[in-house]
């Protein structure tokens, strides 16, 4: 489970945005979903983090050989023709206004220069002078806002790392290896991952208790 280093300046120019409830798609060179889910991202430097981000990295192991995306859906509590009535309205409600000022009342701040030009809309423009096929494009980008992934950050950085001592070669109560006795493994040693969200620590926990348990017993007899 690691950050994603996004192509492009748009993540940067976002730097230091959290955004709670959206939902996003990761998608391959052949378009096909490898990853969907809702929660919280935050936009870095250097692209993307956040506990949405780090479970959909999980499924995102072919950097080598694949090109991966991610369509985030702003407005996921919305379909298509709720939140286009919406915009019918706020357009209504503010037809003397700027673009951008509009804007400010659907997203973070931050978040405007960068739909500003993913629309294709000038900041300036009239709210009253927007086209249906304009208005059409923001409901486009609100709901499939595309982030195209350089790849993951450093090892170093992972909350978690896959592979290990296999299940299968450890006793799973005592947490003792079948094929070294004596010997006894935990936490990330072992070939377990979860996403983010406290599972790997439980399991870092819960393994070291067993494992420390078992081993007292085996050193010395003790009852802990």
């Amino acid at each position: 489970l690691v950050p994603l280093v996004a192509e492009g300046d748009a993540c940067a120019k976002m730097q230091g945005l959290s955004l709670r409830n959206v939902a996003i798609q990761v998608r391959n060179s052949k378009k096909k979903t490898v990853y969907a889910g809702q929660g919280e991202l935050l936009f870095t430097h250097f692209g993307l983090s956040g506990p949405l981000i780090l479970s959909a990295s999980a499924h995102m192991r072919d950097f080598d050989t694949e090109h991966y995306y991610i369509n985030l859906d702003l407005k996921p509590a919305l379909d298509e023709e709720k939140l286009d009535r919406r915009l019918l309205r706020d357009f209504e409600e503010n037809a003397n206004r700027d673009f951008h000022n509009v804007l400010e009342g659907l997203v973070p701040r931050l978040m405007v220069p960068v739909l500003v030009e993913r629309t294709g809309i000038p900041a300036a423009e009239k709210v009253h002078s927007v086209t249906k096929a304009q208005r059409r494009r923001l409901l486009e980008v609100l709901k499939c806002l595309r982030i195209d992934i350089q790849g993951p950050r450093p090892v170093e950085e992972a909350i978690v790392t896959s592979g290990g001592i296999k299940v299968s070669e450890i006793n799973p109560t005592t947490l003792e290896s079948k094929k070294a006795p004596g010997v006894y493994f935990a936490g990330e040693v072992l070939d377990v991952d979860a996403y983010t969200g406290g599972f790997n620590l439980q399991i870092a926990w819960s393994a070291g208790h067993a494992a420390g348990e078992a081993a007292a017993q085996d050193i010395g007899g003790i009852n802990p």
